[in-house]
């Protein structure tokens, strides 16, 4: 299971088809899921804050989100989703394929703006919010979207692009001075933090030790330990546990696999181990916990 499958566990609403690209997910965290962790795909995403407040965090930036704020995820950009303790928070996951807004490879709208804007060539605001001067009309343009996806009149579909390119335009119009941009050791940082998160991802049911990490980052040890911490705020071991949780949490709603077997499945090879750090992050054993949710 990889995390997009997470993230999309609990949809409740998908409005397209595959022949038109544009997918709509209603999200609530801790009912649905307590975070999406960080991770990245390449598809557009909008997160919209519909109640609430949590945290979101894109390339690792974070922020305190709350109801009406509007996050633009481009593709490949390290994102994760995390409530706010003591808060819920509702929202919107509105997932787009690039080629939803491309034409062909003479478009100039795609070649002179839309590829820029979602490659980052062009900069622009991530977190629209409500003192931006071009929140309101930004804000419409999903409320119209949403409402089309909902009653789909004949042709809604050309409707919704027309508001998407308005959207951009947006964005476009208002966007931030070149300066603003991430220098190269940012982005090559951010880089060997993907190569890490996609291991973790593809391998967290197995066996993996930071000498496994340094040795796939060209770092010794230390250096990745300390690099690691750095950009994430809490060392590696914590966080791959963390990782192994959210899934086991997953399994248990969502499988007949006992708790050894979820243990096991997620890269716990000590039972006791893995019933203490799991009452410690959910408030009960996995037992009782699956029990509690069903």
């Amino acid at each position: 299971m990889n995390i997009s499958e997470y993230q999309n566990y609990h949809e409740t609403k998908s409005h397209t088809t595959a022949d038109f690209p544009y997918n709509t997910y209603l999200c609530s965290i801790p009912a649905d899921f307590p975070s999406v962790p960080l991770h990245w795909h390449s598809e557009l995403e909008l997160i919209v804050i519909k109640k609430g407040r949590g945290i979101v965090s894109v390339d690792l930036l974070k922020r305190s989100v709350s109801s009406g704020d509007i996050i633009l995820i481009r593709p490949g950009q390290l994102h994760s989703i995390e409530q706010d303790p003591g808060h819920i928070m509702e929202y919107e996951n509105i997932i787009m394929k690039p080629e939803l807004l491309i034409s062909g490879t003479n478009d100039l709208c795609a070649v002179r703006f839309i590829t820029p804007l979602i490659n980052g060539v062009i900069p622009s605001d991530t977190f629209l919010i409500s003192t931006l001067s071009y929140y309101e009309e930004a804000a419409e343009c999903i409320r119209q979207i949403d409402i089309l996806c909902d009653t789909q009149p004949l042709g809604y579909q050309l409707a919704v692009k027309g508001h998407l390119f308005e959207f951009f335009f947006l964005l476009i119009s208002n966007r931030q001075k070149k300066g603003e941009t991430s220098p190269a050791s940012q982005t090559r940082s951010l880089e060997k933090m993907k190569t890490i998160l996609k291991y973790v991802e593809e391998h967290y049911a197995e066996h993996i030790s930071v000498e496994d990490m340094a040795e796939l980052t060209y770092y010794s040890k230390s250096h990745f330990m300390k690099f690691f911490k750095a950009h994430m705020g809490t060392g590696f071991i914590d966080y791959l546990n963390d990782y192994r949780l959210t899934m086991a949490e997953r399994l248990l709603k969502s499988s007949d696999l006992t708790v050894l077997e979820t243990a096991q499945a997620c890269g716990f090879d000590n039972l006791s181990y893995f019933n203490r750090i799991f009452k410690r992050k959910y408030g009960q054993p996995p037992g009782r916990y699956r029990v509690s949710v069903m």
